[in-house]
């Protein structure tokens, strides 16, 4: 397991570590144990495998949990309702985020991202001692989604977590559902040309997975129409500050087309940080 008890610059902010915040029957928390991360996984197989169209491995479909080799290295940050219990008695996980720190990363021989887009170009352009944070498998069990606490919190925990460990750049895919791009034209259009990353530091799709987003010109796509076009997700990145990297990448076997997230936490919505306390 990961040591979720690593100090970080702000040691001691939080005495409840690793429950990061609570609203009624919900709190948002770390997993401390190999149970409480095969509770994200098994929430994980039903988002992306059972009500989404993922290609599971036949282990995958055996054991009813979506998993890999960074599972072992990383965060998981989770959303409890400790009023609803699955199948073990445990308190149901119903919102999951999997957070990757870079020492984490060193371990597993890189970054997940890594494998669908170039990020050397931000790894490198950003100031020497800069603390990166990968984003990635997140998800809310549907029948939670419609609750707006269980959203916040998953954010709340995460920026609770970011000014933990003095995090100054979050990173990583955010996906539409559907391989089509074409059918994406918009949206992908709209991230393309309203919200791209500085050209020094512009991360690029890996050449033989890159899809072209500039599928609109400018003049044709409304901004307006291109952020209700957004997954609530990515609209969320989008409106608290995040830019987005040159190129998509269409994922077979989770039925998605990704784009790439860039978010410094300096350019961090005020909003946002009113909101969920973050003071950095």
């Amino acid at each position: 397991m990961v040591n979720i008890y690593d100090a970080g610059p702000f040691e001691g902010r939080r005495e409840q570590w690793p429950v990061l915040a609570v609203s009624g029957d919900l709190e948002v928390r770390l997993a401390e144990t190999d149970l409480e991360v095969e509770q994200a996984q098994r929430l994980r197989y039903a988002v992306f495998y059972e009500e989404m169209s993922a290609i599971a491995s036949p282990r995958m479909r055996e054991l009813g949990r979506d998993f890999d080799k960074f599972d072992d290295v990383c965060d998981h940050l989770l959303v409890v309702d400790r009023a609803a219990h699955d199948d073990d008695g445990q308190p149901l996980v119903v919102g999951t985020y999997r957070m990757t720190r870079e020492q984490d990363a060193a371990r597993a021989g890189g970054f997940y991202t890594a494998g669908e887009y170039d990020i050397s170009p931000m790894l490198n352009g950003m100031p020497a001692g800069t603390k990166f944070l990968e984003l990635g498998r997140s998800c809310i069990l549907k029948s939670y989604r419609s609750r707006p606490g269980t959203m916040q919190l998953l954010w709340k925990g995460l920026l609770a977590y970011v000014a933990r460990f003095d995090i100054d750049l979050m990173f990583g895919c955010a996906s539409f559902s559907g391989t089509d791009p074409a059918a994406l034209a918009l949206p992908l259009s709209y991230l393309h040309h309203y919200h791209p990353i500085a050209e020094g530091l512009r991360v690029k799709a890996r050449p033989e997975l890159f899809v072209d987003m500039n599928r609109m010109s400018k003049d044709q796509c409304d901004p307006r129409d291109g952020l209700r076009a957004l997954p609530p997700m990515l609209k969320g990145y989008v409106r608290a500050g995040c830019c987005i990297g040159d190129g998509a990448v269409v994922d077979r076997q989770f039925g998605t087309t990704d784009v790439f997230i860039f978010f410094p936490l300096s350019g961090l919505d005020s909003r946002y940080r009113s909101r969920f306390g973050l003071v950095i």
